[in-house]
């Protein structure tokens, strides 16, 4: 199995959402990050970042959000480009897994037509609970006709221990991750926004933007114990991780 990281776009928010310290006004850039799996059963896509069209033109698609999570992408700067620099559109892609339905990490899904979407059971009844729109939760991004694979437990991908689903609530109700095992370059655990910038996790900090504190706090040990197990953790948002790894068709095997 082959592991790509591919940009699922760029945002800038307010820096005291994830760090307590920051001033009121200090803003941070964020990257979106998508992770591309190449298995010999299968190409499977974690996560697919944000819509191509809040680039040019975020209020249309995300009303009032984009106040307070403003593109910074170029247009082209999303994970179908990504998919085309390693040779992939999104028809050849088998599998999706969704960490969670916030647009900027499944804003892409309806371009999946052939894909099968895995979704948390806890994630699917948030995004159609009254008012999810409030949290984040947009019917665009989820709502379509590709077929959905509803779990609750962790689950084997391909029953080879390759690519395992993790739990991680606590960012949002369903929030999974997926631990990857790979031959020569070894484990990754893929968070999403269980660990949106690394500074939470070595702190103990949950962001402002969690839905519970304290199962933030338990995704957190339970990622820490992975790490000392052995994988490396990928945050969805740290811009300096996201600067150290390898990206595009300069995959890790």
């Amino acid at each position: 199995m082959k592991m790509h990281v591919l940009s699922g776009g760029r945002l800038r928010m307010k820096k005291s959402i994830y760090y307590p310290d920051a001033g009121r006004d200090d803003l941070l850039d964020l990257p979106v990050s998508c992770i591309l799996l190449r298995h010999a059963q299968g190409n499977v896509l974690f996560d697919t970042g944000c819509h191509p069209t809040i680039a040019e033109n975020a209020e249309a698609r995300w009303g009032g959000l984009a106040k307070f999570m403003t593109p910074v992408m170029p247009p082209g700067g999303h994970v179908l480009t990504g998919l085309k620099a390693v040779g992939l559109g999104p028809e050849d892609v088998d599998i999706v897994i969704c960490s969670h339905f916030h647009t900027d990490h499944c804003g892409c899904n309806e371009f999946f037509k052939k894909s099968t979407i895995i979704v948390h059971v806890r994630e699917l009844e948030a995004a159609q609970a009254p008012g999810s729109v409030n949290s984040g939760y947009f019917a665009a991004d989820w709502k379509n006709d590709i077929p959905l694979k509803i779990v609750e437990h962790e689950e084997d991908i391909f029953g080879d221990g390759k690519l395992t689903l993790v739990n991680l609530p606590g960012h949002t109700p369903g929030t999974i991750g997926a631990l990857v095992k790979l031959d020569r370059s070894g484990e990754f655990l893929l968070t999403s926004d269980a660990v949106s910038v690394r500074a939470n996790l070595d702190t103990d900090h949950a962001p402002r933007n969690t839905w519970n504190v304290e199962q933030c706090l338990k995704s957190f040990a339970k990622v820490r114990a992975l790490e000392k197990a052995g994988a490396t953790v990928i945050c969805s948002h740290d811009e300096a991780q996201w600067n150290s790894l390898r990206k595009g068709a300069d995959g890790y095997d």
